[in-house]
């Protein structure tokens, strides 16, 4: 996907704007002689920009407006080191609304919905993007924030939410304690906007059948505005993002060089009109592809797939390189086996090698023992790697009501 002649010079505007300006990229862009873009050439010679250059620009180095046109501060979730510091103006502030708006209605929520919002407030993106956006659609937020799984329950039921907002971590906490209740029937639910972290097939399918409500994957991520850039339509998977805000490429995250619509790749984004913290060619980490051709819902908006993982996740054990997204794979393949799943990565000093310990949450119906079984030969057979397989009963592993972590690597620790 080229950027169209319009993005372009959205982006000139974007360029012109930040070399005029002291900040972290004017200077970066001043120095490497780029004043202006012209031209599909000129865009490509954009140096990529990365959560690296955020943080060596700690606190507000990025800041390209004068402090009295900023409105809000954000900051990222989920790092170490320093944090990224995101500033917005106003008008940053109001087109993210308008984006998580467009996002609300793609889904099929109206005025009449009552939205249950139970991602984070405060430095975090979510909570106040999912309000902003259902305020501007006119629908009631139930603006919970995260935890206290009783009185999100009782709320749900006594104001009747009809949304559920959640990571697909609190959604199958939510979905797993209404279910353990019995109250199901006391739940007025029919959506789930679903964001803030990637989610298995299978786990979809156990949020669905636990709530019977329809699911949509909302994507965004702090550095460009928040969750609510992108969202699927109705019974489709892809997820339709706003161009007239964001340009977005696909480039193979070894070489950098772009891929063919179609290929799977690490997303990167640049944002068109952003004003406090304009980034160019943004690298996301997360991988995905551009969905080639229109959807069938008729929406013109350019489609990214579902995000398949992130391509600073990969681990490597055995000489094999390994995703999250392939470990739900092989557990889809055996019946009995849930979503839930945790991976230890680890170093045997005395027999000098290093182990990948895998544990599990069995539905109860298979063996324990021949599950393990199953998984150690899927596993070999289709990634040539045998993990020590664990198998525990559901609701065994802790549960999140953020983001989950499920591959802990002692080795990095030890180095």
């Amino acid at each position: 996907m080229k950027p169209s002649k319009e993005q372009l010079q959205l982006i000139d505007k974007q360029v012109k704007r930040l070399v005029a300006g002291d900040s972290y990229y004017g200077k970066m862009y001043r120095e490497m002689g780029l004043t202006e873009i012209n031209s599909e050439e000129d865009f490509y010679k954009i140096p990529f920009s990365s959560k690296e250059d955020l943080r060596n620009a700690y606190p507000l180095g990025i800041q390209a407006v004068p402090d009295e046109e900023v409105v809000r501060i954000h900051s990222s979730s989920g790092t170490t080191g320093k944090p990224v510091i995101i500033p917005y103006t106003k008008k940053d502030v109001e087109d993210w609304a308008i984006m998580f708006e467009r996002c609300y209605r793609m889904a099929g929520i109206t005025n009449k919905d009552r939205i249950h919002i139970t991602p984070g407030y405060g430095l975090w993106t979510a909570g106040i993007g999912f309000q902003a956006g259902c305020e501007r659609l006119g629908a009631m937020a139930v603006p919970m924030g995260p935890g206290n799984t009783e009185k999100q329950i009782q709320m749900m039921i006594d104001l009747k939410s009809t949304v559920l907002c959640a990571t697909s971590s609190y959604a199958l906490l939510l979905s797993e304690e209404i279910n353990r209740r019995g109250i199901r029937d006391q739940i007025h639910l029919t959506k789930g906007v679903i964001g803030s972290e990637r989610w298995s097939d299978k786990m979809r399918q156990t949020i669905h059948d636990g709530l019977g409500i329809e699911l949509f994957d909302i994507y965004g991520l702090t550095e460009i505005y928040g969750p609510g850039i992108g969202i699927n339509c109705p019974g489709e998977r892809a997820m339709h993002c706003f161009d007239d805000y964001l340009y977005i490429e696909i480039i193979d995250p070894v070489t950098g060089e772009n891929v063919p619509d179609g290929e799977e790749g690490e997303i990167v984004i640049t944002t068109l009109v952003k004003e406090g913290a304009p980034l160019l060619r943004f690298r996301t980490h997360d991988m995905s592809r551009i969905v080639p051709g229109e959807c069938k819902c008729g929406c013109k908006y350019p489609r990214l797939d579902v995000i398949k993982g992130r391509s600073d996740d990969m681990f490597k054990i055995h000489g094999v390189n390994m995703f999250p997204s392939q470990v739900e794979e092989m557990l889809a393949k055996v019946d009995g086996a849930t979503s839930e799943y945790r991976v230890t990565l680890a170093h045997e000093d005395d027999k000098n090698c290093d182990v990948f310990l895998l544990t599990v949450e069995g539905e109860g119906r298979v063996r324990f023992e021949d599950m393990a079984k199953n998984i150690a030969y899927v596993f070999k057979t289709y990634v040539g790697v045998t993990p020590r397989v664990t198998i525990v009963p559901v609701g065994t592993l802790p549960r999140s009501e953020k983001k989950t972590k499920r591959v802990t690597d002692y080795r990095n620790q030890e180095e």
